[in-house]
């Protein structure tokens, strides 16, 4: 199966990621791409929440959702919409970091909610707090296509190898995995990261990545590492999209999956046991 890894440098505008975005897809589509995916908060690149309530919608009214929905309509594709920051009418304020998977009618197949949020201090000068701006999500979500069974997750949950086996168990062939990585702990930790979670599940793993300084127009100015990759459950790197912005295609054979899981079938050897106790 022929498939799309779009890799983008959106700024804080979302019109204007939208035409990014648009053309990306629509030369993936015209290689042949049926299946083609962006990445996380595709729609804006922003750590202002000021901005953020100035400049983004509720889903029913999200402009990428609609246009993205049509696009699969007109091209008869699949579409994964990474994550798309979306206003959600909570009383805090905080809004949903959210994944759709399109289907080739313009229908949402599926969302996904991310469940872990990125509150961490990278650098004594990169500090992040995901879970001030965002609510987490609460449910984990599989979703059957004409090709496979895709489970979804979002960027630093690929940190947490318990969600991704519970995919695979629930029948997922491939894991999505958008991401908009810090390029301190994307030069550490993203390939060996996301390599483990396609060794430890016998499945894909597609994760299109956010690149490089990103246009931002108010607040802190952000910085995203690339390197968009595809990865087979062996653990090969089918593709890796470096820093630069664009339509990388590459082959799936899918009958890996089965293939690999006969190979190594650690799924099927899962045991109940009890918990560590502290040392006396």
């Amino acid at each position: 199966m022929k498939t799309a890894l779009i890799q983008l440098n959106a700024g804080d505008d979302p019109t204007e990621n939208l035409k990014q975005t648009l053309g990306y897809l629509g030369q993936a589509a015209d290689q042949g791409a049926g299946f083609l995916l962006t990445p996380e908060v595709t729609n804006c690149v922003s750590l202002s929440r000021r901005h953020q309530n100035a400049v983004l919608t509720r889903q029913d009214h999200d402009p990428t959702l609609a246009a993205i929905r049509d696009f699969a309509a007109v091209r008869g594709v699949w579409a994964l919409i990474g994550s798309l920051a979306l206003k959600t009418g909570d009383p805090d304020g905080r809004f949903a970091n959210r994944s759709f998977l399109i289907d080739p009618k313009g229908g949402i197949a599926a969302w996904y909610d991310k469940i872990h949020m990125f509150d961490v201090q990278v650098t004594e000068t990169e500090t992040f707090r995901e879970s001030d701006g965002y609510r987490p999500g609460d449910r984990a979500v599989v979703a059957k296509t004409g090709f496979g069974t895709v489970g979804l997750s979002i960027c630093y949950d690929m940190r947490f190898p318990y969600l991704y086996r519970d995919l695979a168990h629930a029948g997922a062939d491939i894991l999505t995995v958008p991401a908009a990585f810090s390029p301190v702990t994307g030069r550490a930790h993203w390939e060996t990261l996301l390599r483990a979670r396609a060794i430890e599940t016998g499945c894909f793993v597609l994760a299109p990545a956010q690149t490089g300084a990103h246009p931002i127009s108010h607040g802190k100015p952000r910085e995203t590492y690339g390197h968009s990759l595809a990865i087979d459950p062996w653990g090969n790197v089918l593709l890796d999209a470096s820093d630069a912005p664009g339509a990388y295609i590459v082959d799936l054979d899918l009958s890996l999956v089965s293939k690999t899981r006969q190979r190594v079938p650690s799924l099927a050897h899962d045991r109940d046991y009890s918990g560590p106790k502290d040392p006396e």
